[in-house]
């Protein structure tokens, strides 16, 4: 069992004007986190100069990075969720076709092994959730 799913995405061929729009991957970012499940906060996207394009989508149940080489059509995407309610993989999916991008290559790493935090954060509780309810004192 796990809090989280963290995919790694390695974007290859892409469109070079698409990974220099700065407007146009925050648009898709933000769009590939709602049509997974998650709910988006805020973002954060930057251009570089000559070219290149940085950003994050924070989401409730946790974030959307990426990091762009237009000159080598290539883009490293991050895309880490909690809790069962959200499929990283359909933004995924998402992402790949808007970026065009001709290859793929992604790794996905459980985040949060619940018998690992229950060990070495000394938690005794029998379940842990990804977002635990807060008990309110009264």
């Amino acid at each position: 069992m796990r809090l989280g799913r963290h995919i790694l995405a390695e974007f290859y061929n892409c469109s070079e004007s698409v990974m220099n729009n700065v407007g146009f991957i925050e648009s898709a970012m933000a769009e590939a986190a709602r049509i997974s499940g998650a709910t988006v906060i805020g973002t954060n996207f930057h251009t570089f100069e000559p070219w290149g394009v940085s950003g994050v989508v924070v989401i409730s149940e946790s974030h959307l990075s990426i990091h762009t080489w237009p000159e080598y059509k290539y883009a490293a995407v991050d895309i880490f969720t909690c809790g069962d309610e959200v499929n990283p993989w359909t933004g995924f999916e998402y992402l790949k076709e808007v970026f065009a991008a001709e290859h793929t290559e992604t790794q996905e790493i459980s985040r949060g092994i619940v018998e690992k935090v229950k060990k070495y954060s000394h938690i005794n509780q029998v379940q842990l959730t990804h977002k635990p309810q807060k008990e309110i004192s009264v």
